[in-house]
């Protein structure tokens, strides 16, 4: 995918897929501004990045901090083209019913709130532009009910409607707005947890093992490209079939 002139804001691009999307759309010709709340780990990945690379501290939440990096990527790329919306917080690991308020609502905050948030910030920059690509970071949580999410598979469910809506408010604009929903991908968000990348090491998935940051580069590059023109309002599954379905019993 050719991303030539194409000016990306990737939020929580310090590491695990977010600097997995930095690198993507670098390579295929694009530039980054990486949003980030941890400075010295964006300023590593951008530097790695050389010319085609910038980074920002970047609270999410915090409208303020929105602006400045809005604007901070045009006066260093000229515009602003595209943005993926992939900051997050971790579930919380505890039933729905045990899940305490103000954890609910911190992972509602940085992982719907934050997209509602991302969506207004850039939404005037894309204009200037003549159009643009917004890419929501949901997850395989947002497209089934799964044990043990409650706030984070209400704010995947939310960021998957949410881009619906923008999708049909901003298509007039030119301005795309489509979710990726990963599945299990080792991360160090997710390394704590024990998974591995190994074949067989998570049948719960028809593919058997979990995901690598970099096998989802190519669905971000491909919905901020021009090849993507007419796809707007679609959920793209990156999930090696998690939520296709289950393999049969002792494959």
């Amino acid at each position: 995918m050719d991303l030539s002139n194409k000016a990306v804001i990737v939020t929580g691009g310090a590491r695990g897929l977010g600097a997995a999307f930095a690198r993507g759309i670098v390579a295929a010709g694009g530039t980054v501004m990486i949003g980030d709340v941890l400075e010295t780990e964006a300023a590593a990945v951008a530097a790695d990045l050389g010319e085609s690379a910038r980074s920002m501290h970047l609270d999410v939440t915090d409208p303020e901090s929105w602006q400045a990096t809005v604007a901070a990527t045009e006066e260093a790329f000229g515009s602003v083209t595209g943005l993926v919306n992939n900051a997050g917080a971790v579930a919380s690991g505890v039933r729905l019913v045990d899940e305490p308020l103000d954890t609910f609502q911190r992972v509602i905050q940085t992982n719907l709130v934050g997209v509602h948030i991302g969506i207004q910030a850039v939404v005037p920059a894309m204009r200037r532009a003549g159009g643009g690509s917004i890419v929501n970071i949901s997850s395989a949580a947002g497209l089934v009910g799964m044990e043990l999410t409650g706030a984070y598979g209400a704010a995947k469910w939310g960021v998957r409607g949410m881009t619906k809506v923008a999708a049909v408010e901003l298509a007039p604009e030119r301005i795309r707005v489509n979710s990726v929903h990963p599945g299990m991908v080792l991360t160090p968000m997710t390394a704590p947890t024990g998974i591995v990348t190994d074949e067989g090491g998570f049948p719960a998935a028809p593919a058997g093992r979990v995901g690598r940051p970099e096998e989802l580069t190519g669905a971000i590059t491909y919905l901020l490209s021009d090849s993507a023109s007419y796809t707007t309002g679609a959920e793209l599954a990156v999930d090696g079939g998690w939520t296709a379905g289950p393999p049969m019993p002792g494959r």
